[in-house]
């Protein structure tokens, strides 16, 4: 199943939703809200990269991707989305890496970049918050040509597209790129 995300890019899709169902079921003894979750199987799979570490996703996820993304091989160029948090091994680059290597598009980690720290923005509800807080925090590094490519974006959730949207603008911008698609691994349920 193939979710289109719509954007200021020319394409856009998650590969499926995030969770199926997420039952609240209190609070633990520290104060915690606890949930019984039904993830998607790419969903689990990212929730198992991401926080178990299982790299052994990693090539399952490409999998998924290479049977539901068909022209991929159009693509010139992979730019994993920066991270919102640091992490010693980022998720997304890993599958970018993963991709990249399987279908013989390059991949580039650092072509944009933070300039300043922003909060994770799962905690934050107000799209238009979110949005002001993404307002000039990235930028170009000017280190790569990005004129007149064609530019495939990749990220592990797709919440509101507020960090997808300010990214698109910049390589639209600054870096000229002819078309910029976006695929993110999965969707929340909800976009707040």
């Amino acid at each position: 199943m193939t979710i289109e995300i719509k954007g200021n890019w020319k394409k856009g899709l998650a590969l499926d939703l995030h969770t199926e169902s997420s039952t609240y079921l209190g609070t633990d003894e520290t104060g915690h809200d606890k949930f019984d979750t039904k993830r998607t199987k790419i969903g689990q799979l990212v929730y198992d990269l991401k926080y178990s570490g299982n790299q052994a996703a990693v090539p399952r996820i490409v999998e998924i991707i290479r049977a539901n993304i068909k022209r991929i091989d159009k693509i010139d160029v992979i730019l994993p989305v920066p991270p919102s948090k640091s992490r010693s091994v980022q998720p997304v680059h890993l599958i970018a890496d993963a991709l990249g290597a399987a279908t013989g598009i390059p991949v580039i980690k650092n072509a944009i970049v933070k300039k300043k720290e922003t909060p994770e923005l799962k905690n934050i509800k107000d799209p238009a918050k979110r949005e002001e807080i993404l307002k000039n925090a990235f930028s170009l590094t000017g280190k790569y040509d990005f004129k007149d490519k064609k530019v495939l974006f990749i990220d592990d959730l797709y919440r509101s597209g507020a960090t997808l949207r300010a990214i698109t603008s910049i390589i639209k911008e600054q870096g000229q790129a002819a078309d910029i698609f976006v695929l993110t691994l999965t969707k929340t349920r909800s976009n707040r």
